[in-house]
């Protein structure tokens, strides 16, 4: 994506735009969407000057405004559907994973968390009319989780149909059964996978600031960021802020960086899914009582919540928990060496 003139704005001079495109802010929607403590932090200016200047950014955006409902729809229909190429969690999420939307899937250790991310980082890459969205990844890792070795085993899952058409969109010459295209297709499926690995909850933080520029670069590119995965959201949260005495902190720091994840999706039409750990809720005589970390605030925060739990041998249950728009519901999925898979 090309620069905009950031020194058209009121109070942005040369070395001021050039601290806002270090710090990621080289578009008016960027601008636009941020809040005047933020920016005076970043470009060190006033909070006047820098609410003057998210104004003007807004104007230049043509954000912020009021829409009506019709206007709302219409660009509601711009928002795409990330299959899980599986049909019946496909008909929980009403068609797939939203763009726009931060998506959470909870579990406990061995759920299948990571084999979902990993999944997605796969179906994300294909043509529209196999489910996918025809984008790149950006795979945020705090868990060491990502194994490029699991996408290989992936790719070669999915059915010969997807195979050819994600060839052929590639222009890859060769079918499924031919080994050098199908080894050409999976090195340049986890080319399109962006990794960073968190070593600590504010390196996480700075990485989901780095998603949002590198969704930029890639906005007007042949392969734009399509999907966002962070696996897991709270593990360094968690371990980091112990204690009812750092609870406040935690929950507050948790909430500028679900802000900033939710920035990348909304700007740049982008899907955003997350893990989550659970804790074991010892006084629940009834039910389950496995619980989401994250409190409310990420309950707030995320627009879907599925609950992941065991079953039998490689069965996992599928439990949409919340949805704006989606009855509560269940499925069933397998977790195999090909991948998620129907039941």
């Amino acid at each position: 994506m090309a620069d905009v003139d950031l020194e058209a704005l009121p109070g942005v001079g040369p070395a001021t735009a050039e601290k806002l495109r270090e710090a990621g802010f080289d578009s008016y929607q960027s601008l636009a969407v941020a809040s005047p403590g933020e920016l005076s932090n970043t470009a060190d200016v006033g909070e006047s000057t820098s609410a003057d200047i998210i104004q003007a950014a807004r104007k230049e955006a043509d954000i912020g405004g009021f829409e009506t409902g019709s206007q709302v729809l219409e660009r509601r229909e711009r928002i795409g559907k990330l299959s899980w190429q599986i049909d019946e969690v496909d008909e929980l999420l009403g068609g797939g994973v939203e763009t726009q939307s931060i998506t959470e899937v909870y579990g406990e250790f061995g759920a299948g968390k990571s084999q979902i991310t990993h999944q997605l980082s796969v179906n994300v890459q294909l043509p529209a009319e196999q489910g996918g969205l025809h984008g790149s990844v950006i795979f945020i890792d705090s868990e060491d989780t990502f194994r490029p070795e699991r996408i290989d085993d992936m790719v070669r899952g999915l059915p010969e149909e997807a195979l050819q058409a994600t060839m052929d969109d590639r222009e890859i010459e060769g079918t499924p059964d031919d080994d050098e295209a199908m080894q050409e297709l999976i090195d340049d499926i986890l080319d399109k996978i962006h990794v960073a690995k968190a070593f600590n909850s504010n390196h996480q933080m700075l990485l989901a600031e780095k998603a949002q520029e590198l969704a930029g670069e890639h906005e007007d590119g042949d392969w734009p960021v399509r999907l966002v995965c962070i696996d897991s959201l709270t593990a360094h949260f968690r371990a980091e802020y112990v204690g009812r005495g750092q609870l406040a902190t935690r929950q507050q720091k948790l909430n500028k960086h679900l802000h900033d994840i939710d920035k990348v999706g909304n700007l740049y039409n982008t899907a955003v899914v997350v893990t989550n750990q659970v804790s074991s809720n010892p006084d629940s005589f009834f039910g389950d009582p496995t619980q989401p970390i994250g409190g409310n605030i990420l309950g707030h925060k995320s627009t879907f919540r599925m609950y992941l739990r065991k079953s039998k041998g490689d069965k996992r249950i599928v439990r949409l928990v919340d949805a704006p728009n989606l009855a509560d519901g269940e499925a069933v999925m397998r977790v195999q060496d090909g991948g998620l898979k129907p039941e």
